[in-house]
């Protein structure tokens, strides 16, 4: 006979009547008693009845089924006297533990080649650790600098002070007074132009991306997106069906001029003011030429503008977007790398006519909520918090650079090539054209060091190899360690080479 699963969740008596009721309300010519009789033995059998589960007591079953008590009192003893219940004097009627040993055979179970294409596509690209932190992964912000006593104070109080009707369902694009700090902040310190009726405040990059690929494109329609790029960006446009030309990236930004052959974009996905792995700042020129390119074949740009706040050596770089005469740029921001990744708030600028088609498109596929949450937010922008975190961030990834690079000095002394590190929160250590990287990943796993390797962040076979090393979210201890047993990997390479 087999046990009950181990930890296996009792079913609670309302449950078990309104499971019973939805059975008993399809048609059926047996008498009810039989009915009954098969729906709580199946139950039993195929395990949605674990093994301790109090049965609902004889006359209230009744009552809320409608039937009488005496048809209940039949099924019961007839279980009972099949052994798949038993009684407890003075508790009631259970479903005895062995009853699972009786289990019928359960339909074939689905399995990974249920899965379409896409769905195929879509796993595998999604393989791979999520909510890591340490040395030296990438992306992640300090979180224990954050300033939690303040935002948990104005979380609760507007949790408190929220109107009933913020409950409800939102098709509004986002709290006004969010959407506003936003305007005022993005104007000032980015340079975009915009109002706040142009911000779409959305739950996520990916969100974003969703709602671009479905109103802005069609299957088959072709993407460009920077070679080497954001991996969620790659992922988002590939199982949008559209066809994915990677445009090389070199020391002034993504390239136009290196696109194969083919149709125009329809989409131009790119990182301007910090590329992303590479970490340069598309120039002027590219910009202007990419803008005007745009404009020529109306393509649309979406511009990521994921951790522009932390410049180190210079001022913010003024956004693509600003630059933009005519209306061809969506603009694209989270608060996962200046605040905190779990608070899943992002934002979108958009051209004003595109605004009412999104709106409602967003309303209908992801209706909006959490208004206490962006309330807070706003508030927490308006008040100043957000800019003196951005500040004291900014000095603290700055000295934590300056730490990685000092750990990582025998290796550079080797001819080890880092880059630049004008902003940002990574640092690529650049390898030999030969180096193994995933052997190097496998060598950190030992050690408890993370390492991610550039390769992972190409779609084509010519890839340049290399680390892409964060440093943002650990203190300098630990990057100082990580840092030195990295130095001691890297430094047979270098003279091998």
């Amino acid at each position: 006979m087999t046990e009950p699963l181990s930890g296996a969740r009792l079913a609670q008596p309302d449950w078990i009547t309104e499971s019973l009721a939805l059975g008993l309300a399809e048609p059926g010519h047996e008498p009810l008693q039989r009915r009954l009789y098969r729906l709580l033995r199946g139950g039993i059998q195929l395990g949605r009845l674990p093994g301790g589960s109090a049965l609902p007591a004889s006359r209230a079953l009744a009552s809320a089924l409608g039937i009488g008590r005496n048809t209940v009192l039949a099924a019961y003893d007839q279980l009972l006297a099949e052994g798949f219940l038993e009684t407890r004097h003075g508790a009631g009627t259970f479903v005895a533990h062995h009853a699972l040993g009786q289990v019928q055979q359960a339909a074939r179970p689905a399995t990974a080649s249920s899965l379409s294409q896409r769905g195929l596509r879509l796993v595998e690209q999604s393989r791979g650790p999520i909510g890591e932190s340490g040395a030296f992964v990438p992306c992640v912000p300090a979180l224990d600098e954050f300033p939690r006593e303040i935002w948990q104070g104005l979380l609760q109080r507007h949790q408190r002070q929220a109107p009933s009707h913020w409950l409800n369902y939102q098709d509004g694009g986002g709290l006004p007074a969010l959407r506003e700090a936003l305007c005022d902040y993005l104007q000032l310190s980015r340079s975009v132009r915009c109002q706040p009726e142009q911000i779409l405040i959305v739950n996520g990059t990916k969100q974003a991306f969703d709602l671009i690929a479905n109103l802005l494109t069609d299957p088959g329609d072709t993407a460009w997106i920077e070679e080497p790029g954001y991996r969620g960006a790659q992922a988002s446009v590939l199982n949008a069906g559209l066809n994915v030309v990677p445009v090389p990236v070199d020391a002034e930004g993504m390239n136009p001029a290196l696109a194969p052959p083919g149709p125009a974009p329809r989409l131009i996905y790119t990182t301007p003011s910090h590329q992303l792995p590479t970490g340069v700042t598309m120039s002027l020129s590219r910009r202007l030429a990419l803008l005007a390119q745009a404009e020529a074949q109306q393509s649309w740009i979406i511009e990521d503008d994921y951790d522009s706040e932390f410049r180190y050596t210079s001022q913010p770089v003024a956004a693509l977007q600003g630059l933009a005469e005519s209306e061809r740029v969506l603009y694209l921001g989270t608060f996962s790398k200046v605040l905190y990744p779990g608070l899943r708030l992002g934002y979108l600028v958009l051209p004003p006519a595109l605004v009412e088609p999104f709106r409602t498109a967003q309303a209908r596929r992801y209706p909006e909520g959490h208004y206490p949450l962006q309330a807070a937010l706003a508030e927490f922008i308006s008040a100043g918090h957000f800019a003196r975190h951005i500040r004291r961030m900014r000095e603290l990834y700055r000295a934590r650079q300056h730490c990685l690079r000092d750990s990582l000095a025998p290796a550079l002394d080797q001819g080890l090539q880092l880059s630049p590190g004008e902003s940002g929160m990574h640092l690529v250590a650049w390898l030999p054209p030969d180096s193994d990287e995933e052997a190097l990943v496998d060598i950190g796993d030992r050690h408890g060091v993370i390492l991610r390797p550039l390769g992972r962040h190409y779609l084509g076979a010519e890839r340049q190899r290399g680390l892409v090393l964060g440093y943002a979210g650990v203190p300098e201890t630990e990057i100082r360690h990580a840092g030195s047993l990295l130095a001691g990997w890297l430094t047979p390479l270098l003279k091998e080479s």
